[in-house]
């Protein structure tokens, strides 16, 4: 799927500073890094180009040598946002991409589908920004605070609507919506449109923002609209060591 207007670029944000499992994007996943998975894969959902954001030389001649292109940016960016807004603004400062997926670069596994799926709510004009969830099937999920939560609507209208996409009311790290019916999992990949970006990195923190530590609810605070597409599965994100090697027996490492 393309942009519905113009270009798309796939922007994966990479530091190198994780507290949990500090050089993350380098730690080797089988015969490679894990930066290149993430890239190969955003490579293979085949909308756009792919450029890895990062405050890394060595991020970068890992990438160039495979022939995937990075740039370099700040070292203290407080968010991926952040960074991707300055890769974008570098690599394209004549306005011509205007649509922007970023993709996490610690989700080696992440398919490349979910990642077509994101850019899907982008074909409703009133919609700022694009994200994606999955229905919680694991009890304990559902009560844990590092899962979060999306509240939603259903969305009415457009070519993909009902069951499959959600309107954005809400996130959180509780249990809800209260009630019968299913929850939602967010997963954090997100489609932009430019202004919606640069408006969004302009904007200050939130104060639901700071108090669920979640930046999307910075968006809603400022009245901006937020669609999700239903996916069918979780990527895993790396985050520990354990992670780590589960990323390794799911990608034959």
């Amino acid at each position: 799927m393309a942009s519905p207007a113009g270009r798309t670029v796939l922007i994966i944000p990479a530091r190198m500073q994780s507290t949990r499992l500090p050089g993350k994007p380098l730690a080797m996943i089988g015969d490679r890094p894990m930066i290149l998975h993430v890239a190969r894969r955003a490579k293979q959902a085949g909308i756009g180009e792919v450029v890895v954001a990062t405050d890394s030389p060595r991020i970068v001649e890992c990438l160039q040598a495979e022939g995937v292109r990075a740039v370099m940016t700040r070292d203290d960016h407080l968010s991926g946002s952040d960074r991707i807004a300055e890769a974008l603004a570098a690599i394209d400062g004549e306005g011509t991409i205007d649509t922007i997926i970023n993709v996490q670069g610690d989700i080696p596994a992440i398919e490349p589908e979910a990642i077509r799926k994101v850019v899907s709510p982008l074909d409703n004009p009133d919609v700022d920004i694009a994200t994606i969830a999955v229905e919680i099937t694991d009890e304990a999920e559902k009560t844990n605070p590092n899962i979060v939560k999306v509240v939603g609507t259903p969305c009415t209208g457009g070519n993909d609507s009902g069951e499959t996409r959600l309107r954005a009311l809400y996130f959180t790290r509780a249990t809800a919506p209260w009630g019968d019916g299913p929850l939602y999992h967010h997963i954090g990949l997100y489609a932009y449109r430019r202004a919606a970006l640069e408006r969004f990195v302009a904007l200050p923190p939130g104060h639901l923002e700071r108090r669920e530590s979640l930046e999307q609810l910075r968006a809603l605070e400022n009245g901006m609209r937020i669609d999700v597409a239903i996916v069918d599965s979780v990527p895993l994100g790396v985050d520990t060591p354990d992670d780590l090697e589960k990323a390794r027996r799911i990608l034959g490492g």
